[in-house]
């Protein structure tokens, strides 16, 4: 795996904090200006609390002022790439409706979507009337 993108969401996902599943996810965003954010799932043992790496690397993003992202990466080590949950792809679609979103697993094995591939007709602002 040499694409930088991959290598950050490889690495932030050893840092997720899955003691329950077991299921351990890391993502990282390319903001437009070039800078790279990570997040790592978070879990607790009220599994409604939970929070996907996708969606902490968009909040840690937004805290540093990063509201445009021009690709993702998410890694998980899955018998299938994994997706971006409903929840997640709904922030992707507000934040990055353009974007790249590349799965990865443990194994080398990838596979390209856009946001908007994974969710289209998504809801905006522009439904708020």
């Amino acid at each position: 795996m040499s694409d930088p993108l991959i290598l950050a969401a490889t690495e932030a996902r050893t840092r997720a904090f899955a003691p329950y599943s077991g299921f351990r996810v890391g993502a990282a965003l390319l903001a437009e200006n070039g800078t790279v954010i990570t997040g790592c799932n978070v879990e607790s043992a009220s599994y409604g609390l939970t929070i996907c790496a996708e969606r902490v690397a968009l909040v840690k993003a937004v805290s540093e002022g990063h509201v445009r992202f021009t690709a993702v990466a998410v890694v998980a080590d899955t018998e299938r790439l994994t997706p971006p949950c409903g929840a997640c792809r709904q922030l992707l679609w507000e934040f990055a409706p353009d974007a790249t979103v590349t799965l990865a697993d443990l194994h080398g094995r990838t596979a390209q979507h856009t946001v908007r591939e994974l969710l289209p007709n998504g809801f905006d602002a522009s439904l708020l009337g």
